[in-house]
């Protein structure tokens, strides 16, 4: 199973330190998730250790949020979504936290029901597709946020190209987006989150940046919810060095990079 991932893949930089250290021999990965989540010391949002744990483990009746937040074990299917979604608990643990506490409260508040609303929504979405696109806290940073924003791709993808890497960065975040990524096509689309940062982000390291990242976006979490407004789309592969072939034609193609909907 695990072979089918392409670790060469700019859109799995973000978990690709996590993997590493894992050192897996075959597909078998809940101990190994297990061993990196005691060593790191991850807990929910009650304190309690999280554990990988097999899928038959989630009593009847119980939403899956709920008994994270409740026990603190993570039921766990063999197969590249739920690698991917045990990665990012690796990776991002303080989001993760804050997303099933958001997720646990509303089950609590609301029960399961036939629809999650609009809080527990916008957690799963985070949850499961988001990236997080961090911006330079700059004139130029609040316009490339705007063009995309407004899908002017060729502007935003293509003419600021030079920005990503320098002024910006895409950060993959949703394990559902990760298991697609597996098999790439260009309509791939992302919710993306803006996270803004100060200059000195820029100049850290790659794991220091994530542990910014994580803090940042947890506390942004904890202080002011979540719903789908934060979001904005973004073709993944459109990314700037993220595939092959983006010329202006590439963005061009109107089937993936679609003009902003009017209202």
């Amino acid at each position: 199973m695990l072979s089918q991932i392409d670790w060469s893949r700019p859109w799995l930089d973000s978990v690709r330190p996590a993997f590493a250290r894992l050192h897996l021999a075959g597909d078998e990965f809940i101990d190994a998730f297990n061993a990196s989540a005691a060593a790191m010391g991850l807990v929910n949002h009650r304190g309690q250790p999280i554990r990988f744990v097999p899928q038959a483990a989630l009593p009847e009746g119980t939403a899956y949020e709920e008994h994270i937040g409740a026990t603190g074990c993570v039921p766990t299917r063999d197969n590249l979504h739920d690698f991917f979604n045990a990665l990012v608990w690796q990776t991002f643990p303080l989001i993760k936290r804050e997303l099933n506490a958001l997720q646990a409260a509303q089950i609590a508040q609301a029960g399961v029901g036939k629809s999650r609303g609009p809080a527990r929504d916008a957690a799963t979405i985070f949850d499961e597709n988001a990236a997080l696109l961090v911006v330079r806290d700059s004139d130029e940073g609040r316009a490339l946020v705007e063009l995309l924003r407004a899908h002017q791709w060729h502007d935003a993808l293509f003419e600021r190209r030079a920005m990503f890497g320098r002024d910006a960065q895409v950060w993959s975040f949703g394990h559902a987006l990760m298991e697609k990524l597996v098999a790439p096509r260009k309509a791939i689309t992302a919710h993306t989150r803006v996270v803004v940062a100060e200059d000195g982000y820029f100049a850290l390291p790659a794991h220091e940046q994530r542990g910014w990242i994580d803090e940042r976006v947890a506390a942004e979490l904890r202080e002011g919810g979540l719903d789908n407004s934060c979001f904005t789309p973004l073709p993944v592969l459109g990314v700037p060095g993220w595939w092959h072939g983006q010329d202006e034609a590439f963005y061009a193609d109107a089937s993936v990079f679609r003009p902003k909907r009017s209202i």
